[in-house]
């Protein structure tokens, strides 16, 4: 039942994509704003084909950890492609910073481009870390909310990578404080993987660390309290190192 499940889903949000895509055309010579509204459409739209095709809701705790004035850096781990879509239906004004790549793809990549994510060239080393410290500068000052991801990859769950540059980049030349974003939705919707899984993913914006601290100390709290949120809330969810989870569905 769950194979069948995923695959009727992954059908559904591949072809919901594929319906906005083409219905998202005329909308781009307009204002920024109205695609914004677009991709939340787009993102809701998803989320509400898992909850009735395969049984995966979600749950958001800590909202009241974002600053009023909508100027933040949201730094959040990164267990599955939901992640990459799921900020879209919950903050006021998300600007993601990913793959430069991304950017260049048919349809999607212009619809990114016209909501201003900003895309980063890796392999220009420091003039890439100066374009993106510019460009997230401008969109904070926008009262737009910057989202990366630490690792700059997706990583199992009950898995951690080194957190990358860039963030320690952000923190150190932006006057902003970071919410550290904890989350298990690798359990569901793994990395890679055809199948999905019915259940709750939990999403935890965690206390914010303010700006000014030493760099160092910066990145060891970063660390600390998203793994350690992150760990327990996979031992919630039934998860277990062994490879498996309680109620029987792999940890991919």
């Amino acid at each position: 039942m769950t194979f069948l499940r995923s695959l009727l889903f992954n059908v559904a949000w591949l072809s919901w994509t594929v319906i906005c895509c083409l219905m998202f055309i005329p909308l781009l010579p307009l204002p920024k704003g109205v695609m914004k509204s677009a991709a939340r459409l787009w993102t809701r739209g998803i989320l509400t084909l898992a909850r009735w095709m395969v049984g995966l809701r979600y749950e958001i705790r800590g909202l009241e950890n974002l600053p009023a004035d909508g100027r933040c850096i949201v730094a959040a781990k990164h267990q599955s492609a939901w992640d990459t879509f799921f900020f879209h239906g919950v903050l006021a004004d998300p600007v993601y910073i990913l793959k430069k790549e991304l950017l260049r793809i048919p349809f999607v990549g212009w619809y990114m481009a016209r909501t201003q994510q900003i895309g980063i060239d890796r392999s220009t080393g420091a003039k890439a870390l100066k374009f993106m410290v510019r460009a997230a500068n401008q969109a904070a000052d926008e009262q737009r909310q910057l989202v990366i991801f630490p690792e700059g990859t997706r990583t199992p769950p009950g898995d951690s990578r080194p957190y990358k540059p860039g963030i320690t980049a952000l923190y150190g030349r932006l006057d902003l404080p970071v919410v550290p974003v904890a989350l298990n939705s690798g359990l569901f919707w793994a990395r890679q993987s055809f199948m999905k899984y019915p259940g709750t993913i939990v999403v935890e914006f965690l206390e914010p660390i303010p700006p000014g601290q030493d760099k160092r100390v910066f990145m060891k709290t970063l660390h600390e309290r998203i793994e350690d949120a992150c760990a327990r809330l996979n031992r919630e969810a039934g998860f277990t190192a062994t490879g498996a989870d309680a109620s029987g569905f792999p940890a991919e």
